[in-house]
């Protein structure tokens, strides 16, 4: 007897009704695919639609873009803000630039994504975000601790003594906090994926993390590489 799936209600929130399509079908070959199910609820095109559907149905996740014009999404996370809602937002955006990535994680979405990674990121995002975890590519959050650095006017450093990595494994973390894919990396350092990735093993270990992400995270706040 198969497992029953869990199911995560959605808002979809795009002015694109096209958008929204590609969207649905992606999330229903999701389904099809894993053992969780992605039931979209409603659909908005503005901020105003976007508030009076999340406060009718209480959706477990809104997909929220940052273009609505005549307004944005920073205004929509403000406002849901103000109503506490306690759901997730994942910020799926063609923006690529800093400050609407530091603007939209710090008025309180969980997660970013880029329109363009959608079809290779959105599942992972999802399932991340719905267990409490914030969802940052590789890129976005360099980016984002960039802004965050930038901002506050401070070195996040905590000191590096405890974490000894070999010059190899520097030059291969210094690549991956520039967002670069393993087969860059090898590329760039003239080595083999295979090497790279038991490099990324060793960096992984010794920052005591698990994923990309938390690697770049972590080197960061221990000032092991520069924003």
């Amino acid at each position: 007897m198969n497992p029953k799936k869990e199911v995560i209600s959605i808002l979809l929130v795009d002015d694109e009704p096209h958008f929204r399509q590609g969207i649905r079908t992606l999330l229903n070959f999701y389904t099809s695919s894993n053992n969780i199910g992605l039931n979209v609820i409603g659909e908005a095109a503005s901020v105003e639609q976007a508030v009076k559907l999340t406060l009718e149905q209480h959706p477990a996740l809104i997909l929220l873009d940052l273009e609505l014009p005549p307004e944005n999404g920073i205004t929509a996370l403000n406002r849901l803000g103000e109503l506490s809602y306690n759901g997730k937002v994942l910020i799926l955006s063609a923006h690529q630039q800093d400050e609407w990535i530091f603007r939209a994680m710090q008025a309180g979405a969980c997660g970013y994504v880029f329109k363009d990674q959608l079809a290779t990121q959105l599942c992972e995002a999802i399932t991340t975000v719905i267990n409490h975890q914030v969802y940052l590519p590789p890129a976005v959050a360099t980016a984002f601790f960039r802004l965050f650095h930038y901002y506050t006017g401070n070195s996040l450093s905590f000191g590096n003594n405890c974490i000894h990595l070999t010059e190899r494994e520097q030059e291969v973390l210094n690549w991956l906090v520039q967002g670069a894919s393993n087969e860059q990396i090898a590329g760039n350092l003239y080595i083999t994926v295979a090497t790279v990735k038991a490099h990324l093993t060793a960096i992984f270990e010794k920052l005591s993390v698990t994923s990309r992400t938390q690697a770049i995270v972590k080197a960061l706040k221990l000032g092991l590489v520069c924003p």
